[in-house]
């Protein structure tokens, strides 16, 4: 398979039968600091790939593709395009529920909370759609959804009575996925820049919370903030420290 972003996999699934591919990433499972935010994207509609595949020729979804090999500017210039061509559920877990239940089930939790948002906007839409069709014919019943995840990595998410397949290197292969990647990592960044105005020292806006050089060096000089997860090292060796110094 080509080691670029398309539709092949929601093709071959809408074909096998399938009503909505859920492609889900995240974005935040590595910084010492904020939160780890998923995203659940799926195309509104099959159609869209069998009317002489527009949205594929569409130049902005031809720049759908794994969000680390895109610029700022440009994933932010995808972000209200890919909210206007898929579904898309979002799940945020903060810098506390990490510490709490570690970072590995934070992220799945957060995976969850995206799915589940996700199903909540297409079973709203399809209920009106259903009254609509309703009004001419009252017999009429739209059958029971069926949906399968395509999860980027090489694990599933537990516990999730859906349907799963996980994807390695789904971010750059499977286009639902890609268009997760954005979302995620878009989100993540606003709210990593919302911090810099609350927390200006660290330049959250620059380094988004990873252990960057000069986001190390912040830390060394103003040690952690509210935000910083107290599980992760560096951050809970220089809280020992710190405290030791204190007795």
């Amino acid at each position: 398979m080509k080691n670029e972003s398309s539709f092949e996999h929601e093709r071959e699934l809408f074909d096998s039968g399938y009503d909505f591919v859920i492609g889900i990433d995240e974005a935040g499972r590595g910084p010492l600091a904020g939160p780890v935010v998923a995203c659940a994207c799926t195309l509104r509609t099959s159609d869209v790939l069998r009317q002489e595949d527009t949205l594929s020729r569409h130049p902005m979804s031809q720049l759908i593709r794994d969000s680390k090999t895109l610029s700022e500017k440009q994933r932010e210039s995808l972000y209200d395009f890919i909210f206007e061509n898929f579904y898309v559920g979002v799940g945020i877990c903060d810098h506390r529920t990490i510490d709490r239940i570690n970072i590995l089930e934070a992220t799945y939790l957060a995976m969850k909370s995206a799915v589940s948002q996700l199903r909540s906007k297409i079973k709203r839409q399809n209920a009106k759609l259903q009254c609509k069709i309703q009004d001419f014919n009252t017999r009429y019943q739209i059958p029971d959804t069926k949906y399968i995840i395509l999860v980027d990595g090489n694990k599933s998410i537990p516990n999730l009575s859906i349907e799963q397949r996980a994807i390695v290197n789904g971010d750059k292969i499977v286009k639902s996925i890609s268009a997760a990647s954005i979302v995620a990592k878009v989100t993540r960044d606003r709210i990593m820049r919302e911090f810099h105005e609350k927390y200006p020292e660290y330049c959250f806006d620059k380094h988004k919370g990873y252990g960057t050089a000069a986001h190390m060096a912040k830390i060394r000089e103003f040690g952690s903030c509210e935000i910083h997860r107290k599980s992760f090292e560096p951050i809970r060796s220089l809280i020992k420290s710190k405290c030791k110094n204190q007795k």
